[in-house]
């Protein structure tokens, strides 16, 4: 009797051995089928990342165009922004207008979305995704499903918003779960760049304005 191989237990018979060399063989076939199965795992971590990674990008660039209100006599703490969910080509971005427009309904999503359509000449925006700086209330995330949205990004919460006003809170992704419409909700995304929106001192002063006049 003699060692084979140092990683090898001792032989003690040809059909011993022969066992042996088929054990080593399927042993050495179910790791390459373990790695096989954790390439796929692997590529989509590293998708995910880099997917999360422009979600946060897109998310502060958008905070930063909606910071540009806070000078102008309207300032608004909610922007929403429509792209192309595979090529990430912008179609349209816009703030809440509910002022300007006397319309109780264009907040900044409905009012992107609206703005979108035209742009395109249709109601569908199927192969696009909404981000926004704010989680949609009901009406926004409704909206977003009738426009066939893929997808729907938020920054501060719903719960974030109610501290400095009245809100109807019901989370997005609980509309959503409510239909059978398919678009996914993530979020928050860059929350805290979207939250200080609603911090700013100047924004302060125009949330206890429409708070006094809604009262």
């Amino acid at each position: 009797m003699r060692h084979l191989d140092a990683d090898l237990p001792l032989i003690a018979s040809r059909r011993d051995f022969l066992q042996a060399i088929s054990v080593a063989a399927t042993t050495a076939m179910l790791s390459e089928g373990q790695l096989a199965l954790a390439a796929p795992r692997a590529s989509a971590l590293t998708a995910n990342q880099s997917d999360s990674a422009t979600d946060a990008q897109r998310m502060r660039d958008l905070a930063a165009f909606t910071a540009l209100t806070i000078d102008t006599p309207n300032p608004v703490p909610f922007g929403a922004e429509i792209v192309d969910s595979k090529s990430g080509k912008r179609l349209m971005r816009a703030t809440n207008a509910v002022g300007p427009e006397y319309d109780p309904s264009a907040h900044a999503e409905v009012y992107t979305i609206r703005l979108a359509c035209k742009s395109l000449n249709s109601y569908s925006l199927r192969g696009y995704t909404l981000y926004t700086t704010c989680e949609p209330c009901p009406m926004c995330m409704a909206c977003s499903l009738w426009a066939r949205l893929d997808r729907v990004v938020y920054g501060a919460t719903i719960a974030d918003a109610a501290r400095f006003g009245h809100q109807i809170q019901i989370p997005a992704s609980e509309v959503a779960k409510r239909t059978d419409m398919t678009c996914i909700v993530d979020g928050p995304v860059e929350r805290d760049a979207c939250f200080a929106l609603f911090t700013n001192p100047k924004m302060q002063e125009t949330f206890k304005r429409w708070n006094a006049e809604k009262s």
